[in-house]
């Protein structure tokens, strides 16, 4: 078939927008021009959060020397072997992983004064444990004044963190979540897995929409800015599979719906917004191109040798600085160990 060469966008559109160029005739592992970074990192105070994914790339921005931010860094006494057993080292604060778009806007509300849930501890076994964050501890706290002192500190330091950001990292994870009815509290685990006991008439699930999680994000990014005016902030989406879903969805399904929605809401907001940026982390790993070589033999997990590959095509654009910082100990003895909340569901597949 021949086609008469008329004038039309597509003549000058570069190579890389055309699929047999970037991607039919080229090795996985030497595809580029992923990434086009939107503003510089370099001397910038660097936070992040998100799904446990995100402890990746604050790993990754941490050994290579960028002004990586921790506000509730470990104490000394504390064997660096077990700094993420307590939390430490995971982010740039002890709020363990931030899952969907509602829970972070909760936590910057949390910190700020503006919601205090009425729940406020969960019991599990013969102690308490708080419900936003409840495997911040690998065993429950004695008292409930325990819970409330360590909140206490924690949301102070996540203040602390947001006043001095210049670029906030954040991977959205998953749409699905599990709320209070009194008062719309969102927790990171259903109630009943990790403390508390789940009712149906305190509880209720929901997968949140793309104008839900917009409007979250919005929220979230208008309450920093006006903490922090010329903060800007860098999206990606976490590769990583649902565990479960709570839908009656088979899971697959379920994950395409969560990741699509997800990924839909991060390039709206890069796509209109000054201060957003998008990193295809998502894409890199888990598109068919790559044919599932960066994950581990469980299919959900990535594996070190796909987070090198993925921020080896970050650091193309955010070169890591000249002067390197000294080298910083990591959060656990293993690369590949990342410390995910989600996995607990696993357990209930087997009953």
């Amino acid at each position: 078939m021949s086609l008469k060469a008329n004038n039309h966008p597509y003549k000058s559109q570069p190579s890389q927008a055309f699929w047999r160029n970037t991607i039919q005739n080229t090795y996985a592992l030497d595809i580029n021009n992923w990434y086009s970074k939107k503003f510089p990192l370099s001397d910038k105070r660097i936070a992040t959060a998100g799904s446990c994914f995100a402890q990746h790339i604050g790993r990754e921005l941490r050994e290579q020397g960028f002004n990586y931010l921790d506000f509730e860094p470990a104490p000394e006494f504390l064997n660096q072997k077990i700094w993420s057993d307590f939390g430490y080292g995971m982010y740039s604060a002890r709020y363990g992983n931030v899952y969907t778009s509602r829970q972070l806007l909760q936590l910057l509300q949390r910190a700020l004064g503006e919601f205090t849930p009425v729940e406020s501890v969960w019991k599990q076994a013969d102690g308490y444990v708080d419900p936003f964050r409840p495997t911040i501890e690998p065993e429950p706290y004695p008292t409930i004044e325990e819970v409330e002192l360590s909140r206490q500190h924690h949301l102070k330091s996540v203040v602390e963190m947001f006043e001095s950001t210049d670029i906030f990292v954040f991977t959205l994870g998953l749409t699905e979540a599990w709320l209070s009815i009194q008062d719309g509290a969102v927790y990171p685990l259903c109630p009943g897995t990790a403390g508390g006991e789940f009712d149906n008439s305190k509880y209720k699930f929901v997968n949140l929409s793309f104008p839900q999680i917009c409007a979250d994000m919005r929220d979230f990014m208008t309450r920093a800015r006006l903490i922090n005016p010329k903060m800007r902030f860098l999206f990606t989406v976490s590769p990583v599979p649902l565990m479960a879903t709570a839908t009656k969805q088979q899971v697959m399904v379920a994950n395409t719906y969560s990741k699509s929605v997800l990924r839909a809401v991060a390039g709206h907001l890069a796509d209109t917004l000054p201060y957003v940026d998008y990193f295809p982390s998502f894409e890199i790993i888990s598109t068919h191109v790559t044919r599932g070589q960066f994950y581990n033999p469980d299919l959900r997990t990535v594996s070190q040798h796909g987070v090198k590959h993925v921020m080896a095509q970050f650091f193309k654009e955010h070169q890591p600085p000249k002067q390197t910082k000294l080298p910083v100990k990591t959060t656990t003895p293993d690369d590949d160990d990342v410390v995910c909340d989600e996995e607990l569901l696993a357990a209930f597949g087997d009953e």
